[in-house]
């Protein structure tokens, strides 16, 4: 039996306000528990309204926060409009009212595998506390496309994008073109996403209503990555009316 939690708010707006309430409430608690919070922080056109909530969000020690970067391609520059390095400064680190203990950002512009060692070393510090995510179109969780690989323990992985992931960065306006889409990633492993005392996944739109259906009512299989969500102890899933049109329980 699933242990997802579906909110389903009424636009994209209020989706993105709602998860980045329960996250910062975590993030809250979690430093006055404990001194410090750990998270992880996604990027692309499902976040939008998520991160620009949460650096609205009162009352939260930024400088107690250590977060990491859930993936990057391998080969292109900061500079790329497309780097998820330059999204997650513009739009997160630069914006928060206190400056973050650190935000460990993957490079895909060196070796990728010393790259994965290294931020892999990083995380293995630092459990995670609250996962912020997305699932894509083909129900990847961050670059783990299908099939996905539900065992490997290594933090970080260089992963192949396959085409219905690179159509869909393609079409969210971030390349010129498919052929501009990069072949390869560096993404957070599946195990250690799952690793997350509490995740909350943002997945608003139509074009997520399929892998949304597939992800939280289909079997758990590799094929449908984002699917291994049910076996986690505390996933929160918000979405709008369209990312939720297909849903049989809602």
């Amino acid at each position: 039996m699933t242990n997802l939690k579906t909110i389903i708010s009424p636009d994209r707006i209020a989706n993105g306000a709602a998860a980045a309430a329960l996250g910062a409430s975590l993030i809250r608690e979690t430093i006055k528990a404990r001194g410090a919070a750990h998270i992880i922080v996604a990027t692309g056109a499902s976040q939008f309204e998520m991160l620009n909530a949460l650096v609205e969000e009162k009352n939260i020690a930024w400088d107690r926060v250590t977060a990491f970067h859930l993936d990057e391609y391998v080969g292109l520059p900061i500079t790329h409009p497309a780097s998820f390095r330059a999204y997650l400064w513009e739009r997160f680190h630069r914006r928060l009212p206190l400056p973050l203990r650190a935000l460990h950002y993957i490079s895909g512009e060196g070796d990728p595998a010393k790259e994965c060692e290294r931020v892999g070393a990083l995380i293995k510090q630092h459990p995670i506390d609250v996962c912020f995510a997305g699932v894509g179109e083909n129900a990847h969780l961050a670059f783990n496309d299908p099939p996905a690989d539900f065992t490997t323990k290594q933090p970080y992985l260089v992963v192949n994008l396959d085409e219905a992931c690179r159509r869909q960065q393609f079409g969210e306006g971030w390349f010129p073109s498919l052929d501009a889409v990069p072949s390869q990633a560096i993404s957070m492993s599946i195990q250690q996403i799952l690793a997350s005392r509490t995740i909350i996944i943002t997945a608003p739109d139509q074009r997520k209503a399929a892998a949304v259906r597939d992800s939280l009512e289909g079997a758990v299989t590799n094929k449908v990555p984002s699917s291994i969500l049910q076996r986690h102890a505390d996933t929160h899933v918000f979405l709008d009316p369209a990312s939720a049109s297909l849903l049989a329980r809602r």
